[in-house]
């Protein structure tokens, strides 16, 4: 099955929202074996929708479209959908009073437009919206003898997410009965999008899987997908090609699956009963906010401080005054005191820390922008490290330096610390 995707709606078009639906279900379909073959944006406009919507139907078997499924004016997709398709629209009264339920539960009248998100085309199947009042539903378009299918959900990602995995992925998979797929996910860190390619090269031959890459800030990950008859082995063959992923990319491979580089620390920290304390200066606390999104996270992290200024270094985590005079905030020598300092401090087993300069000002020849260096402590050793990243913005800049901070305990806690 070929999949294009058609993401609706003047905001997408005019940059202020950006589309990230699109991408997650054809991520979520090529586990099913759907090859995506076209994506789309287009503006709230009836006949604009309804050319792109054709155009999408020339290469795709399924046409996956979100957005514009509101109450108001702009919203058009159904009707236009209705018409692509040759089709009434009909009133579904289950879905009316689903949403007029939803309404009553926030003490609300329904208004009168809300009406109109019941409104499907003749024949057309509803997808159940658990998080929302737009429902989604699937039609069927005949084009030229061929069986064609258009399915709408709402572009709210929350809400189109769960719709997804619950509904459209099931429905997608029992159209093709005689087919199973599977497929796995590899999360790693430290290498471009055309290193991992290369390291995994000619690891997989094309009769054996698929293998597809993903740049996800701050991580690349490699995706495979073998297909199958009902009964094989898939389990299986995944394990033997995973043998070979992991010997080619050895320590830079972090996670099987969606796990974050924080969810991953977290859990080498638990299995090993140690703790973490961390003090930061130019992530600011964003350390500390990502380990603790971990839940349970309490049971390993003692502590999270951003000393920002130098007077908090050395009066909060026992930099010395010395230290700061002859290195400057942003050295490996007070990247390992403030490390040693927020350990100490917490009575932590591990101590972390990042000192850098993000930018856009503060930058020097000796120390430009993205200078960053981080720190590590632990009972009888410490370890530092600059890194140059680079004037790529202040946001890129914290986020890889925090990434590269939990990398760094990653590998010491797997005692491959280099």
């Amino acid at each position: 099955m070929k999949a294009a995707f058609l993401a609706i709606g003047d905001e997408i078009v005019g940059g202020l929202t950006t589309d990230t639906n699109s991408g997650f279900i054809a991520g979520e379909l090529r586990a099913v074996g759907v090859e995506p073959v076209g994506g789309f944006s287009v503006t709230d406009d009836e006949d604009g929708i309804a050319r792109t919507l054709e155009r999408a139907l020339e290469d795709a078997d399924l046409v996956v479209c979100t957005g514009g499924l509101g109450p108001t004016a702009d919203d058009l997709t159904t009707a236009v959908v209705a018409r692509v398709a040759g089709r009434g629209l009909v009133l579904d009264e289950a879905s009316l009073a689903h949403i007029e339920a939803r309404f009553r539960m926030r003490g609300f009248d329904m208004p009168p437009n809300n009406r109109k998100q019941a409104l499907f085309p003749d024949g057309a199947t509803i997808i159940p919206n658990p998080n929302g009042t737009a429902p989604g539903f699937v039609v069927r378009v005949d084009r030229s003898g061929h069986e064609r299918w258009v399915a709408c959900f709402p572009g709210v990602p929350r809400e189109t997410r769960a719709m997804v995995r619950d509904w459209l992925v099931p429905w997608v998979a029992a159209r093709q009965p005689d087919r199973r797929f599977l497929s796995r996910t590899y999360s790693t860190f430290g290498l471009t999008e055309s290193r991992l390619d290369e390291l995994l090269a000619g690891v997989v031959a094309a009769d054996e899987a698929r293998l597809a890459f993903r740049a996800a800030f701050p991580r690349i990950q490699a995706r495979l997908t073998v297909a199958g008859a009902p009964g094989d082995d898939l389990e299986g063959r995944l394990d033997a090609l995973e043998a070979r992923v992991r010997e080619r990319l050895g320590h830079h491979l972090f996670a099987v699956g969606d796990e974050g580089m924080e969810e991953t620390v977290g859990r080498l920290l638990r299995e090993r009963g140690l703790t973490l304390a961390v003090a930061e200066s130019c992530t600011g606390g964003r350390i500390g906010d990502w380990v603790t999104n971990v839940a349970g996270s309490s049971a390993y992290f003692l502590l999270g401080v951003a000393t920002y200024s130098n007077e908090a270094k050395e009066k909060v985590i026992g930099v010395r005054a010395e230290t700061l005079a002859a290195h400057g905030a942003v050295s490996t020598q007070t990247a390992e005191e403030m490390a040693q300092g927020v350990r100490r401090l917490a009575g932590a087993d591990v101590g972390l820390s990042t000192t850098g300069i993000a930018g856009p000002g503060g930058g020097t020849p000796e120390k430009p922008v993205g200078t960053v260096c981080v720190g590590l402590a632990w009972e009888g050793g410490v370890w530092s490290r600059r890194y140059d990243l680079g004037d790529r913005g202040r946001d890129w800049i914290k986020g890889t330096t925090a990434q590269v901070a939990l990398d760094r305990v990653r590998r010491w806690l797997l005692g491959a610390m280099d």
